[in-house]
């Protein structure tokens, strides 16, 4: 069986949406100190809806296609479901990661997270503070769940 499944690697050798927007909505940045994954991800927003998402990641090839994989599940679609989106859905989506690469999934939600956060800031959208948890509080329990 091999390590990685045909749409991680589709994802990593083909990604999707990768760039930059110049004129971008919301940025969210989020790193992994322990593996040095980057990923930055822009959102383009209109009425409510995601109409363009671009990322850069600087990574291994599971950081590229969860990137690649999440830009693809919430471009078109509303704020509200692009904030439902769980690195859960978006490994599933690739046919599964190995389990010492499920962190890169992780960091795609909370680049997703952190560019809507950033949206709302710079539009003064309020939001419950409760769906912005700081991936800094979590990074102790991610170097955990890297361990097992």
């Amino acid at each position: 069986m091999a390590l990685y499944s045909e749409k991680v690697m589709d994802h990593f050798t083909n990604p999707r949406n990768v760039g930059k927007l110049d004129d971008a909505d919301g940025i969210g940045e989020v790193g992994n100190a322990k593996c040095g994954d980057i990923m930055k991800i822009y959102i383009k927003v209109r009425d409510n809806i995601i109409v363009d998402v671009k990322f850069n990641t600087f990574g291994c090839g599971s950081a590229i296609a969860s990137s690649s994989m999440a830009t693809e599940m919430i471009k078109g679609k509303p704020i509200s479901e692009a904030l439902e989106l769980t690195n859960k859905a978006v490994a599933e989506a690739l046919d599964g990661l190995p389990a010492h690469k499920l962190h890169c999934s992780v960091l795609a939600e909370e680049a997703i997270r952190a560019a809507i956060k950033d949206y709302y800031d710079k539009n003064g959208i309020a939001y419950d503070k409760a769906q912005f948890p700081d991936p800094h509080d979590e990074e102790e329990e991610h170097a955990h769940n890297d361990e097992d």
